[in-house]
């Protein structure tokens, strides 16, 4: 039997975002509510799909795969859903469309709800991890994360030296975790989300493991800047793998180019188009500013850490210097 998508198999996401004309997105510090007339509900495929789809060609693969569709929100979500609590939520605006604002910890209300029109709405299907009970998961403080605070700095914005520090500090001391830290610190640039505060693995396997790209949502915001904090991780450890450094330099080729790979990959979505020019642009740009300090000042074979097949320092592990 064909089943509800949205209720059985997959889990649907949005992204509420404030967008200026020229489909550039409008951020406040850490702010992620409308609080003008120009708003609109940028849907998560505009960032989750063409997430996946990045993270693939980088050949990451740590983002769960998702696809754009266009939704029901009476007959597909309110109907069937088995949540009480989010059944309770749906609500008529007075403009006769069909809203519900969920559960979250923050900004799930009225006053920053979800709307169709009247009750159709665009979103990203997201295919669902392990449940917990079978695949438990941890969550990680990022050691670059963000002060979310106006006045008060973060100790890596004012330490020169804080890499050193996180090296000799578990699991950063041991096994592939920094390098994976600095895959992840790549793709934050590319779409320049500044928002990676946590970030989770999968507790099983302890720190032989992966992590997992989850929590997206402040990316693709505004495609005029690129927030050269976002680097700090690989400025300030100037390390990367060796297979990622490879897959950069192919993507920076005109034959290869990340901008026409990102749009020709997204054409199978069905809401395409999600990117528009100035932001596929923006990876062209920012993906020329990844390495170049860090190679300029120590030397290739400094940064780049061999994790080829049969190579020392490969993919399970690293040289710590």
């Amino acid at each position: 039997k064909r089943c509800p998508l949205v209720a059985v198999l997959l889990t649907c996401i949005w992204s509420k975002q404030r967008q200026e004309a020229g489909g550039s997105v409008k951020q406040l510090i850490h702010a992620g509510f409308c609080v003008d007339q120009r708003c609109s509900i940028v849907p998560q495929c505009l960032l989750s799909s063409c997430l996946s789809v990045s993270n693939r060609i980088l050949d990451f693969r740590r983002v769960p795969p998702v696809a754009g569709r266009l939704l029901n929100m009476t007959k597909e979500i309110r109907d069937v859903t088995r949540d009480k609590k989010l059944w309770r939520t749906f609500f008529i605006s007075p403009a006769n469309n069909v809203c519900f604002y969920g559960e979250c910890s923050y900004y799930c209300s009225t006053e920053h709800a979800l709307c169709g029109k009247p009750d159709q709405i665009e979103g990203s299907l997201a295919a669902f991890l392990p449940d917990l009970a079978l695949a438990k998961r941890k969550t990680w403080r990022n050691p670059w994360r963000r002060s979310y605070h106006k006045r008060k700095k973060a100790e890596w914005e004012v330490d020169p030296d804080y890499c050193e520090e996180v090296k000799q500090t578990p699991p950063y001391d041991s096994g592939s975790r920094l390098l994976d830290v600095m895959d992840m610190t790549v793709f934050d640039f590319l779409m320049g989300n500044m928002d990676r505060h946590h970030y989770e693995t999968f507790e099983k396997f302890g720190n032989e493991t992966f992590i997992i790209h989850l929590d997206n949502g402040r990316g693709f915001g505004k495609h005029s800047h690129d927030e050269m904090s976002i680097l700090a991780p690989l400025l300030q450890c100037c390390r990367v793998r060796k297979s990622t450094h490879l897959r950069l330099q192919l993507l920076a080729k005109e034959e290869y180019k990340l901008s026409v790979l990102m749009a020709e990959s997204m054409t199978r979505d069905r809401l395409d188009p999600i990117l528009i020019q100035p932001h596929l642009d923006a990876m062209d740009r920012r993906l020329r500013l990844t390495l170049s300090d860090c190679i300029d000042k120590e030397g290739y074979g400094y940064v780049v850490e061999n994790d080829l097949q049969g190579a020392p320092g490969a993919r399970s592990g690293h040289r710590m210097r």
